[in-house]
């Protein structure tokens, strides 16, 4: 089994991905950005905006976020739901979530040929002003920016392998994982 993920891999992985998705289901511009790598050692600074998180686990684990800014999340629930959008509400919240679940399951798809079976999370999207994001255990997260319009929006994407996972069926649930402690 393959025991990393370059950078490089998620970011092209990544554009695959969102392209794919941005021409069939959204049929929106899309301009790539250069992707790059960012460290997080403290809390993310203050954001204002809309990020839908999918979290993705397996013997790797990790998640990917969608982070825009509220307009952009109206103008892509418009162009997923054939409606316009003047603010957030939940039909555009919903919308920005269905978008991260298509990206980042088209993401998970292609990274199971290397690193096997993977699941995905519901999506869990946040919204508002002034808010700060944090992930446990996580060092440093892939970024992928994109312009699509006048807009820059991105997707964050980490993938690590999970610490000493092994497989051992439970009495009551004979598929169950556990985790050893070191």
């Amino acid at each position: 089994m393959i025991d990393k993920i370059l950078p490089e891999e998620i970011v092209s992985t990544v554009r695959v991905a969102v392209h794919d998705v941005f021409s069939t289901m959204l049929n929106m511009p899309l301009t790539d950005v250069e992707g790059f790598q960012e460290v997080e050692s403290e809390p993310s600074p203050s954001v204002n905006g809309v990020e839908a998180l999918v979290g993705v686990a397996g013997n790797w684990n990790g998640s990917g976020r969608i982070c825009c800014t509220a307009p952009f999340a109206c103008r892509m629930a418009g162009a997923l739901l054939m409606a316009e959008y003047e603010a957030l509400n939940d039909d555009v919240l919903d919308a920005v979530a269905e978008v991260a679940n298509m990206v980042i399951g088209n993401v998970k798809t292609t990274f199971e040929s290397k690193l096997g079976p993977l699941g995905l999370s519901v999506p869990t999207v946040i919204f508002g002003r002034n808010y700060h994001t944090r992930s446990a255990g996580v060092q440093s997260w892939t970024v992928v920016p994109f312009d699509s319009g006048s807009d820059r929006w991105e997707v964050r994407f980490c993938l690590m392998p999970t610490r000493n996972y092994t497989h051992t069926p439970h009495p009551a649930s004979p598929q169950a994982g556990s985790l050893q402690s070191a």
